[in-house]
């Protein structure tokens, strides 16, 4: 299964967590499209309203499957090597979930303030349709 990782491009901590989330997965599980992209959000019906809700993710073999804030986070961990097992204790303390779901959204409405706001967008070297641009450029050679 691949997923496709929507995050805000211009917000420091999101970029730097997208920069660990790419350096961990090498494009193999993962790709990426920044808030700032309408054209390619447009073509998964998602506005950017829906955005100022927080990063979203998309199962792109079943792509009516989406998390979208904190949900997103934890799937994310979920699909990690070994983060199963970090997400189900996390799930599985009392509170725990709501105080994550609290704490996301107080990141979420003001990561600009905390942590900054970059001057350009970051575009990730593992955008949407980067592994059928690769498969393409094998075959042809």
């Amino acid at each position: 299964m691949n997923y496709i990782v929507i995050y805000d491009g211009n917000c420091n901590l999101c970029v730097t967590l997208v920069q660990v989330l790419e350096s961990i997965d090498q494009g193999q599980l993962f790709e990426y499209v920044p808030m700032q992209d309408l054209e390619i959000l447009n073509q998964f019906s998602i506005t950017a309203e829906d955005c100022e809700m927080g990063m979203i993710l998309i199962n792109t073999k079943a792509p009516e499957f989406r998390w979208q804030g904190s949900d997103a986070a934890e799937e994310i961990g979920r699909l990690l090597p070994v983060g199963d097992v970090f997400v189900t204790a996390y799930r599985g303390l009392p509170g725990a979930k709501w105080m994550g779901d609290r704490f996301y959204e107080q990141i979420r409405d003001n990561r600009y303030t905390i942590f900054g706001k970059r001057s350009t967008t970051y575009h990730s070297p593992y955008p949407v349709g980067c592994k059928a641009s690769l498969s393409e450029e094998k075959s042809s050679t």
